[in-house]
Formats: C-alpha cells, structure tokens, sequence
C-alpha cells in the first residue's frame, strides 16, 4: 500500500507540472531562506561561548552619570584586575587588556618581514582563563615577561615559515610612537571566528604600563578592560554590591555603580540604558529568528492554497477511492504523504540552493558560515521538513478526505465557510508582514542615506590616513614636510589613535566648590590637524605652531565647555594631569562618533610624534596622489608596504550592523512578498475553478472581460487592503522604536508608509489580475458542457 501511495502521489506531482513548480519554488525558497537564517542565528548564539570557564567568566562594568541618565560601559582603571584579586576572596583570577581597536595597528617585524596586524596588552592570567589553546609555551608563563609576545599560529607561518621550536626568536613591534624588541614566548591556535575579540598576537600589560609610565593608584574611569574569573558558586547580585561599595568607598566617586556582567553575554547583550540591560544584537537574533519562522510558515500556507485550488481535480479521485472502501485514514495518510514527498523534495532543492548562496551570504554578514553535517544541523532540517510538510499537507488531507462520495461524484464542490475565511486570514497575515518588512527596508535606507549626507561638523572627504611605520614616527616632522609638497596634498597632519576611537580620559574639574570627574575623548595631535579635518573654531585661536608653548595648551569642544559650565573659557587654566593647561580655543561640535550617540566632550592637545599620518587630498587627485604617495613611501621607508584608508570609508563602517541589517531585511521583504504573491495566485486558481460554471453563464449572458476580472479579484483585494491597513501602523511604530536609538535621525513619514503599501497593493493587483483575466478569456462551453 506504501508503495501505491509513493506511485499515485509521483504520478500527481508529474501531472500538475505548474503546481508542482510553484510548490517547488516557494518550499525551497522558504526552507533555503530559513536554513541560511538558522545557520546565522547559530553563529551568533555561539559567539564567545567556547570558553571552558564560561559560566564563572565575566566582565567589569560601570554606570556613571551622564548627561541623559547613566552611561553604562565596560572601561575600569589599569590596576583593577590586580587589587581585586588580592582584595576580593570571590576572585579567583583577573585579567586587565587594552580595548580592542585602540592601537590603529601594529606593525610586527621580523627576518625582514614587516606584517601590518591587530594586538592587545594583556594581563599575565589572560590564557588561563581564556580558552585560545596554546602550541607552544606555558599559559602561565608567557606573559610574565615584559619583553614577550605570544603570536599567532598563522603569523608564525607568514614570520618564520614554521610554528616548531621559534619560542626565544627576535622580533620588533611598532605602534604609535612606540618601537620596541620582543622575544617570542609562546604561539597560539588561530583565533576561532566564533570569538568576539581578534587579535593576532597578545603583548604583556606590564610592559605597557612601562611605557605609559601608569601609576598604582585606583583613579575612577578609565580605557581599559577587566574580566574575572569568580569562584564556584559565588552569587552574582551579591557579588555586585560588595563591588560597588568597594569602587565606591576606595575612589570616592559614590554616584558610580560598579558590576559584573557574563562576559558570552556582552556581544548579544551589549546595549544598556540607565544601568539596565537594554538589549543589544539579540534584538537582531530575534528579530531574523521570528521572519525565518514567519517565511516557513507562509511557505506552507502557500502549499494549503495551491492544494486547496486543486482540490476539485482530485475530487473524483477521493470519490472513487472511498467507494472502493478506503478509509478516510488512509487518503489522510496519502495526502500527508504526498505532502511530505513535496518537502523532501523542497529540502534537497533548499540544502543545494544553501550551497550555492552561502558565499554570497557571507559577504553579506562577514560571517565565515560552513554547510557542514552536523546531529543538532541534521535534526534542526529534518525537524523544520517534517513540520513544514505536516502543516503544509494537513489542510488538504482532512479536508479532502471528509468529501462525501456521492456529492464528489457528482462533481458537486464541497465549500467550507470556515475554510475560505481561514485562506483570507492567512492572506492578511503573509501581506501584513511583507508590508512590515518593505517599510523596514525604506526607513533603514533613508536613515542610512541621512547619515552618508549629513554635515558632521568636520570634512571627512578626501582626507587619507594611515600608520606610521619605520623611521616615520621619529621623523614626523620631516616626513610631513615632504609629504606637503607632492601635488594635490592640501595639508597633513598626524594623531594618535584614530578619529573615531572610543577611548576616553577623565579629568577632575571643580565647580560651585565640589570636583567633579568628566570623561573627554582626547584628540593627541601634530599641528595642522584642524585645517585637515576642517573643524571650526568658535572662538579663540587655536595652536600657534610652536611646540614648545602649544604643549601648555589645550582646545575643547562646545559639549565639553557646556559639561564643565565655564563661560568665557579662553584664557582660562585648567589642572591637567599633574600640570596646568591655559585653554585657547573651543570648537564647533562635530560628529567624531556614530550617530547613536550624541557629541561626547573633547579636547585637543599637540603630540607631535602621533602614529598616524591623515592628509587632505584635492578632490579629484584621489588616485593620482596616492600613486606618488606610494612611491614616495618605498623610497622613505624601505621593506614597508604603504596601506591608506579613506576616513569617509571608516565613518560608513561604523553603520555596518545596520547596513547588514537592511540588506538582510530587503531580501527577506522581497521573498516574502514574492511567496505571498504564490499563495494569491493559488487563491486566485481556487476561486476561479469554484466559479467557472458562474463564469461561463455570465460570459454567455454578455458580461465583459473587465467585469469578470474585477469579481474575480475583489475579495482577495479587500484582504490584501486589509492587509495593508494593520501593517502600516505595525511598521510605523516598530521602525520608529528602531529610530529612537540614533541621537540623530531622518524624518519618517506619511510618503515611505505611502509608497510601501501602493507597491505592495500593485504586485497584489498584478499576480491576481494574470490569474484572474486568464479564467475569465476561458471559453464558456468549456466550463458548460459538463451540465
């Protein structure tokens, strides 16, 4: 009997060859869709939670007033790691680390070889605790000695041409204004792509806190980053408060709050608000997680209907079958069967087109996604085919299977009112959600066009940056001068760090008789820098080119006049440090950060030895200046490999989730808009083939093409209308939730919502009309003959 039900369902799908296509297409599609969407949400969900003491892992945190609430980040002070292993018995190891990114890069030199890569200063505890296997050296040891460095696997290979026995081999390393020796202590495993922190090599944080010359005082705020490693059973709420009277009562500054929080949890669950956790990229997780489940959902939904507008063409078939004494068990089975036959066959067609997209899908979301057999994978497919073939085939078989015979004999179509209206809920649904996600895809386009045009308060076209390498950095005057004079350099200047760095310095201000800690983003730079940027002043002078007068002096912005409630800031001196600084100048406002957050307190002070060297091209010189620069580059520094970076293209970075986001969320409108549109046509054959006998007597009785079309298709209109009206308002309010976490935002109004459900309502019309002139240019004897 099985083997009759695998023949007459094949025969069926060979019969109906455009049903069967369109079932094909919109399962696959749907089940590709969903699996590529899976795959990215296992991804993510596996970031940062290899670790074997992941559970007792986690990460410093801090809450401090701010200007709207509380600023919640992760910096703490250098010696935190340290005093809170000694003094706190939960503590059962520490680690304190440089910020990811806060070096522009180091260049790592060796044999002659110079690679350009990404590092961090680390605390000596920093391989026990963290799970990046060690091929060589003690993880206890490694980092003890100020001139170590721990490498890299594939940075051994690209140095020595070996991982075997390079332990004690010479290297140097460059950042900034900093060039020292090192020896190699130890090499590690690549970095797994499922880690949240990169890095190609780890130096010791003693060694830095030499070079700063960093002091052992316990100052509140500050860059760095501190992870703990807590001892069994330690309870967490607990923990928190015993650790915020201590920052309190050792720094004085009783309006912080200190915490710790998971450190797996700090790439899905990074955004807080008023010290509250406030989501972060799981907001995206679910988000993607819900449409994939949606997308199954209205794929199946499109296999009722198509099944549904067959149905009558089965209808004898069922007949005849529960004539000859077959249960309605057993056409169940057969119906299900069928369906589940269909699914097997999308999910084959689903796992190819996987394989075929998942490159592109990569470069989407800078993932490194592999199609890899796996039990969770496999169960996850199977589970995803079985439900989609069950629910897909479940509405046609009951309701295929409860024709009476005699009635089905007749040819007499059995309706069912619950039915219908159950098809034209399902309608709503699909055309809701596609009208949700077109609107989504128009706001994020708009606002990402609104940040891409948007004046910034400084020009950051045209201006080129990169490191300082060799003998630039001791040379940094010279090399400026020389680099002025090639053609179509406006002017240079250089920095430390880059402009849009997340580092922070607090500074201690008194005001109305209380002192007051402020964090300010330091700008350390050579001379010329606000020419290069085209930054304005708002009053005072600025530097006057003479570094050894302009070193006694500083620049702030507006937000940082207006945070330390000065007026008439010019010529004023404040303590900076353990020296007075006289301020001569305040500039305009402008947008160093990303558009979420509003402009931050600044401050300007000269450095002429920064390590990275940013010039302003003449527009339309682009290509030709950085071909001279090149050569020029080679010749001034020999063995280094120039690599420059537009800082237009570094603004646009720091909106790539968003950018993802939209791009991820404009294909998934197009596919379900394109799904959606098979589930109308399928409703549009049913209502056709239920009313062709209605048709054929009004075409008879003179009723016009025009006319038949427009009765044909109202209902389905009316729905997808319907539709129109509840997903505008969904999508209005979502997207302006979404808004509400840039500081500065495009307006959204009544034309996206406008244009949104006009091009749905037209590709409604369309895939109906198609459907519905083609019934209605049927000849009329056709659908007569059979009465």
């Amino acid at each position: 009997m099985f083997i009759n039900y695998l023949t007459v369902a094949w025969r069926n799908l060979l019969k109906h060859r455009l049903f069967t296509l369109l079932n094909l297409t919109g399962l696959s599609t749907g089940l590709a869709c969903t699996l590529l969407i899976c795959l990215w949400i296992t991804d993510e969900w596996r970031m940062d939670r290899f670790h074997e003491n992941g559970p007792r892992l986690y990460t410093v945190m801090e809450s401090k007033p701010h200007a709207k609430g509380l600023l919640t980040t992760m910096e703490s002070p250098a010696q935190l790691a340290d005093v809170l292993k000694q003094e706190m018995p939960e503590v059962e190891a520490s680690v304190v680390s440089t910020p990811r990114g806060w070096f522009p890069g180091f260049t790592v030199t060796a044999a002659g070889k110079h690679l350009k890569s990404e590092g961090l200063f680390a605390g000596k505890d920093f391989f026990d605790i963290f799970s990046y296997p060690l091929l060589m050296g003690d993880k206890k040891q490694v980092l003890a000695d100020n001139n170590g460095i721990v490498i890299s696997e594939s940075m051994a290979l690209r140095l020595f041409g070996t991982v075997n026995n390079i332990t004690g081999r010479q290297l140097d390393w460059q950042v900034d204004v900093f060039k020292r020796p090192a020896v190699v202590a130890g090499v590690f495993k690549d970095v797994p792509g499922i880690s949240s922190l990169q890095f190609d090599f780890i130096l010791p944080f003693s060694a830095f806190k030499s070079l700063m010359r960093i002091g052992d005082n316990l100052e509140p705020g500050g860059p760095f980053v501190t992870w703990l490693l807590l001892k069994e059973g330690i309870t967490v709420p607990a923990f928190n408060a015993k650790l915020t009277r201590f920052m309190q009562d050792r720094t004085g500054a009783k309006a912080r709050t200190s915490f710790v929080a998971p450190y797996a949890d700090n790439y899905l669950y990074g955004t807080y608000e008023n010290w509250h956790q406030a989501g972060g990229r799981i907001t995206y997780v679910k988000l993607f997680g819900l449409i994939g489940l949606f997308i199954v959902f209205i794929a199946a939904v499109n296999f009722m209907n198509l099944a549904t507008a067959r149905a009558n063409i089965r209808m004898k078939e069922v007949g005849v079958r529960k004539t000859l004494g077959a249960s309605r068990w057993a056409l169940i089975k057969q119906f299900l069967g069928e369906s589940l036959l269909l699914s097997v066959l999308s999910l084959l067609l689903a796992i190819l087109m996987v394989w075929l997209l998942l490159g592109p899908f990569n470069l989407i979301t800078g993932k490194r996604l592999q199609l890899e057999f796996s039990l969770p994978l496999a169960a996850l497919f199977t589970g995803i085919t079985l439900f989609t073939g069950l629910l897909a085939g479940s509405y046609p078989a009951f309701f295929l299977s409860a024709f009476k015979p005699v009635l089905v004999l007749k040819g007499k179509m059995v309706n069912s009112v619950s039915g219908l209206w159950a098809r034209k809920g399902l309608v709503v649904f699909q055309f809701s959600l596609s009208v949700v996600l077109i609107v989504a895809v128009m706001v994020v386009e708009h606002q990402l066009a609104y940040i891409r045009d948007r004046n910034l308060g400084y020009q950051k076209d045209h201006v080129v940056y990169f490191n300082a390498e060799g003998k630039v950095p001791e040379h940094m005057d010279a090399f400026l001068a020389a680099v002025r004079e090639i053609p179509g350099v406006v002017t240079a200047s250089s920095m430390v760090g880059s402009v849009f760095g997340e580092a922070s310095q607090p500074i201690n201000w008194e005001r109305q008789g209380r002192t007051e800690n402020i964090l300010f983003r330091p700008f350390q730079t050579g001379e010329g820098m606000l020419e290069t940027l085209g930054i304005q002043l708002k009053e005072g002078t600025g530097f006057s080119g003479n570094y050894a007068a302009d070193t006694s002096r500083i620049i702030f912005n507006e937000a940082a006049i207006a945070a330390m409630g000065l007026e008439q800031p010019v010529g004023k001196t404040i303590l900076f440090g353990n020296a007075r600084r006289e301020i001569v100048g305040v500039v305009k406002d402008f947008n160093f950060q990303s558009l979420h957050s509003r402009v931050q307190p600044l401050f300007f002070i000269i450095e002429p030895r920064g390590g990275t060297v940013m010039l302003k091209i003449s527009a339309g010189m682009e290509q030709d200046v950085l071909k001279r620069l090149e050569g020029f580059y080679r010749a001034y520094n020999p063995g280094y490999v120039l690599e420059s970076h537009f800082l237009d293209e570094d603004y646009q970075a720091l909106y790539t989730a968003e950018k993802r986001v939209g791009t991820l969320a404009g294909y998934a409108a197009a596919l379900t808009i394109v799904i959606s549109c098979l589930g109308v046509f399928g409703l549009a054959a049913f209502t056709a083939e239920t009313r062709r006998r209605e048709i054929g007597i009004r075409k008879v009785l003179g009723a016009k093409t025009a006319q038949l079309t427009l009765l044909l298709s109202k209902d389905l209109l009316r729905a997808v209308s319907l539709a129109i009206g509840i997903g505008l308002p969904l999508a209005w309010l979502m997207m302006h939730r979404w808004l509400d976490q840039f500081a500065y935002r495009s307006h959204f109004g009544w034309e996206i919502l406008a244009m949104a459900g006009g091009a749905t309502f037209a590709v409604t019309f369309l895939t109906v009309g198609v459907q519905t002139v083609r019934a209605s240019l049927r000849n009329p004897v056709e659908a007569l003959k059979a009465e």
